[in-house]
């Protein structure tokens, strides 16, 4: 058994809990460039927790900016044992309201302007994301998200897509014909890549919006968006608070789906065909195994 340490991958108001305890900022540099920003280290109720605003502080960074290698390389350097993601999200199903938040089980993966594994040339590593989200974390995240009030769906597919820009009617109705319960811009790649540093990964998404598909709504904008999104950020800090109050009270044991070994299996290139520099570059993320 280890002891929780909990990255927080968010919005940069999340970290505003006056509770916290023992407040400093850290600045990690990582093999993979700097990350969104400089990591807010805190403990609550005794857990540690690692907070880092993926789009930097001020929101300074586009989805498609956002060093993604960089982020999961610090928070795995910051000594992070488990990952939660919070990230606003537009609904393509009626019944997935704004204000609601989902707990993601499912990816689809629409990006195409971002580096998605630590691995390649030199070092060949495959990881399973047949499911990509730790079911353990995403149950108690959703139990504290329902505490603080908010209305949770259990499960939905994230349809990823690159951005900046938000969806045309005909993708949007696309990715609903596929099945698609909500869209963003964030979780993808950075699911994948928690996987294959052996972090469990759950995503508390919050709907700020339906997509551009709903009649009787209007298209997207920014200022809509904002005002739903500062209203989740209220609940998404409470249940923060909850969350991290079930942890303290249990004790720390690995993922029940085996997430911080599953490089045992992943590694192809053998030893006398790995490229020294990439595996420098990777002492962080698969040091267990290397």
């Amino acid at each position: 058994m280890s002891e929780w340490v909990l990255g927080i991958l968010g919005g940069s108001g999340l970290y505003d809990l006056e509770t916290l305890e023992n407040r400093e900022w850290l600045s990690i540099q990582t093999p993979w460039g700097m990350p969104s920003d400089d990591i807010l280290l805190a403990e609550l109720a005794g857990v540690k927790l690692r907070f880092l605003p993926r789009h930097g502080r001020g929101h300074v960074l586009s989805p498609s900016d956002v060093n993604y290698r960089a982020n999961i390389d610090a928070l795995k350097r910051a000594g992070c044992t488990d990952i939660l993601s919070i990230s606003a999200v537009g609904s393509l199903k009626e019944e997935y309201a704004p204000g609601d938040f989902v707990m993601i089980d499912q990816f689809i993966d629409r990006t195409f302007k971002r580096e998605k594994s630590f691995f390649g040339a030199g070092m060949v590593a495959h990881v399973s994301v047949a499911d990509p989200i730790c079911s353990r974390l995403s149950q108690v995240a959703g139990d504290a998200a329902e505490k603080a009030g908010a209305k949770v769906h259990r499960g939905g597919t994230y349809l990823a897509m690159e951005g900046p820009q938000f969806s045309t009617k005909a993708e949007s109705r696309l990715y609903r014909s596929w099945g698609c319960d909500v869209i963003g811009m964030t979780n993808m790649p950075e699911a994948k890549l928690a996987r294959e540093a052996e972090l469990p990964y759950a995503s508390m998404a919050t709907v700020t919006d339906y997509d551009c598909w709903h009649p009787e709504h209007g298209n997207v904008d920014v200022a809509s968006v904002i005002a739903t999104l500062i209203k989740n950020a209220e609940t998404a800090r409470a249940a923060i608070s909850n969350l991290v109050s079930k942890l303290a009270k249990t004790p720390r044991t690995n993922s029940p789906q085996g997430i911080e070994t599953n490089l045992d299996t992943a590694l192809i290139t053998p030893p006398e065909a790995r490229d020294s520099e990439l595996m420098a570059k990777l002492d962080a993320v698969a040091g267990r195994v290397l």
